[in-house]
């Protein structure tokens, strides 16, 4: 009986037990019926839309940003991959013990490529990491930022302790890349071309000036989209839609014109001590620009440099005397400027017995054909204001006919058009009339010009003639007019021939521009320097815009200007050159600006781009010597690459042997095509080149008897 009442009671335990356990289950199953009816029926939406979200999640795909080429379609802007430099100090199978050994001849090796580090501060950096445990050293030192890749690779396989192993788990040798604009020319037009960044608006990355930013919706491209969805290998995000690629833009830039212009503007700025300077080259039958600078004393700098800043040609300044090229087209245009008319001039005019206007190159009398030779300010007056007396606006009017006020849309970032009153007293019309009270940008008034020189044909400045599309079709700009025709050809070559005088005249005012080989002709311009509105009163604090203040000009400071074309016969070019503040001697705009356009255009001789380019017929002696790997005439810089090289003591690299006879021809083999310019030219030589690199072969041979004038042809390589 006791046997069969335990047993009893123990299957009771177990009956109570699976009762629990199935009570548990069915409370369980209740529990999910509950919550998947909950989520495929009441809160469906909801789940279905988180759903979808994690599986559609999309990110941008960013563009290539399209190229910008110079007018030979060599890159003046482009992308290339950079990369960051780095070691794993905690790298699989880290081979510690050969790091140590290698660390001062690999901090040597550092120091030599990578500034500002001496060998000792990397040796310390480094000592720094290692004397750490290992779990706490860095995984990303670095040893360079923002090189290309052939410095990595020399790093890689060059470099002590890295050459040693191929495996990155032995060096722990790694890279990180990065794409990013690239500028091959540096701050070559800087200020024309642009550069690019991130904006307020976005994190990607746009032009913020020049070209960059005018044709910014063409470079940029349209961005892609990749979508986040399922694979063999899980979540990942895969491309929906393609980034295009930005167009590449063909610019009007030369490259050589280009370093010519920068050359002979910075090297003016230095002599004259000048605030800025700004110049440009102009084709006369196409309006392309070839050449753009715009130079500003550094203020950073210790030592006086110029260096690309504002882009001064396409904002207004007061012009000076090259404005009476546009009265004088005016008064041709509309018929009361009579050339054989004859002028009293003198020396002082009180125009309605206003403050005097002045003369300091006219004498007793003038014909109207001789004003722009004379620059006389008292003879633009008496021959215009009768005409406007009875309304004075009309002045205005007149040059807007003639196209003068037409923006131009040159792909130049902040071009601003000319600001002249429409309704001035007659008072400022006098004074307009000779270029003072009015303001218009230097591109202005070098495409005026260059109208007077294309017979009268007004045609559009630019700085883009094509495009190419990111599959690869190239498509032109065609040439475009501002006017077809702003005046008749007969009056343009009568203002030509006025301009002419400026020159060549007996009173012209920029007689030292003469020379034998280029007939230059053009206007010079002198205007005193307009007060700026201060920011701030003497005692630091801002001054409201809103009150009163008494503008005036900067006694004793003046802004140069010189614009004219070449040549004379069969203009092919002009150009505008303006130079703010330069100090004695080179106050007077003929030996500031005027000779940096002389110089330019000498220069263009020297190469043979202003007539047909000579046939270059290579000769050489059979025992000519071999071609040297490079060389200079500054002996500085033969010393420091004798050092780079290690040559030893008694290895030397050979330098050209000057010529100082006069008549014969320079060695100019193995230097750069600077230096060899600068001396053949000197000498009064014409150069035509071909190649890019060091000279290593020249036409005629060296001391070669050959007077000034005589072609020199020079052959380039770098190997």
């Amino acid at each position: 009986m006791p046997r069969e009442k335990k047993q009893g009671s123990k299957q009771q335990y177990t009956v109570g037990r699976f009762t629990l356990i199935f009570a548990f289950c069915v409370l369980a199953a209740v529990a999910i019926a509950v919550n998947l009816f909950k989520t495929t029926v009441v809160y469906a939406k909801d789940w279905n839309h988180m759903g979808d979200s994690s599986l559609t999640s999309v990110k941008p795909i960013y563009p290539t940003r399209g190229e910008i080429l110079s007018s030979d379609g060599s890159i003046l802007a482009t992308n290339l991959y950079y990369y960051t430099v780095m070691v794993d100090l905690r790298a699989e199978s880290f081979k510690i013990i050969e790091f140590n050994a290698a660390v001062p001849e690999l901090c040597d090796s550092l120091a030599k490529y990578f500034k500002p580090y001496d060998a000792k501060k990397w040796k310390k950096r480094i000592d720094e990491q290692l004397s750490l445990p290992k779990s706490e050293r860095t995984r990303n030192f670095v040893l360079a930022r923002d090189v290309p890749r052939k410095v990595y690779d020399q790093i890689r396989t060059t470099f002590p302790f890295f050459r040693d192993f191929s495996k990155a788990r032995h060096t722990g040798l790694k890279k990180d890349r990065r794409l990013k604009r690239s500028y091959p020319y540096g701050s070559m037009a800087r200020r024309s071309i642009g550069r690019v960044g991130m904006t307020k608006e976005c994190s990607e990355v746009h032009g913020r000036s020049g070209l960059e930013f005018a044709l910014d919706t063409l470079l940029y491209g349209k961005t892609g989209v990749q979508v986040r969805g399922l694979s063999t290998r899980g979540m990942k995000y895969i491309e929906d839609t393609a980034a295009v690629k930005g167009f590449d833009v063909y610019t009007t830039i030369d490259i050589t014109m280009q370093d010519i212009l920068e050359s002979e503007l910075n090297q003016m700025l230095l002599n004259a001590k000048a605030e800025w300077g700004a110049a440009m080259l102009m084709e006369v039958k196409t309006g392309d620009i070839k050449a753009i600078s715009n130079l500003e004393l550094d203020p950073k700098s210790r030592t006086p440099r110029y260096i690309e800043a504002l882009n001064r040609c396409v904002h207004p300044y007061e012009p000076g005397s090259v404005m009476k090229v546009m009265s004088m087209a005016v008064a041709l245009e509309k018929g009361f400027a009579h050339p054989n008319q004859v002028y009293p001039i003198g020396h002082s005019y009180a125009y309605l017995n206003n403050r005097p206007i002045r003369d300091t190159h006219s004498p007793g009398s003038l014909p109207v054909s001789r004003f722009i030779e004379y620059s006389s300010n008292i003879g633009m007056v008496k021959m215009s204001m009768p005409h406007y007396s009875n309304d004075p606006s009309q002045f205005r009017r007149d040059l807007a006919e003639l196209g003068f006020f037409d923006t131009f849309n040159t792909g130049i970032a902040g071009e601003i058009p000319p600001r002249i009153p429409a309704e001035p007293k007659l008072i400022d019309l006098s004074r307009m009339v000779f270029g003072y009270t009015t303001a218009i940008p230097p591109l202005y008034t070098c495409a005026f010009y260059n109208a007077v020189a294309n017979d009268g044909k007004f045609v559009r400045p630019r700085l883009v003639k094509g495009l190419r599309t990111p599959d690869g079709r190239d498509s032109l700009i065609d040439v475009s007019y501002v006017r077809e025709q702003m005046m008749t050809p007969a009056n343009a070559a009568t203002l030509r021939q006025m301009m002419h005088g400026v020159v060549w005249g007996e009173g012209g005012t920029a007689k030292i521009l003469r020379n034998d080989l280029v007939e230059i002709a053009g206007k010079t311009g002198t205007c005193k320097i307009a007060l700026e509105r201060p920011k701030v009163d003497a005692n630091g604090d801002s001054i409201d815009p809103k009150t009163p203040w008494k503008g005036g000009y900067r006694e004793g400071h003046y802004r140069v200007t010189f614009c004219g074309f070449f040549p004379f016969n069969n203009p092919k070019y002009t150009c505008i050159v303006v130079i703010n503040d330069p100090k004695l001697p080179y106050r007077g705009p003929a030996v500031s600006s005027g000779m940096v356009l002389k110089n330019l255009a000498l220069k263009l001789y020297a190469r043979s781009m202003l007539t047909d380019n000579p046939v270059f017929d290579e000769t050489r002696p059979a025992d000519a010597q071999v071609p040297t790997v490079y060389a200079s005439f500054d002996s500085k810089r033969n010393s420091t690459l004798h050092d780079e090289l290690r040559l030893g003591k008694t290895q030397v690299i050979r330098r050209p042997e000057p010529c100082d006879s006069a008549g014969c021809v320079p060695d100019v083999k193995g230097i750069s095509i600077r230096e060899a310019l600068a001396l053949l030219e000197s000498k009064g030589y014409s150069v035509k080149f071909d190649g890019v690199g060091y000279v290593y072969a020249q036409s005629p041979e060296a001391n070669t008897p050959a007077g000034p004038g005589t072609i020199i042809n020079l052959s380039l390589r770098h190997e």
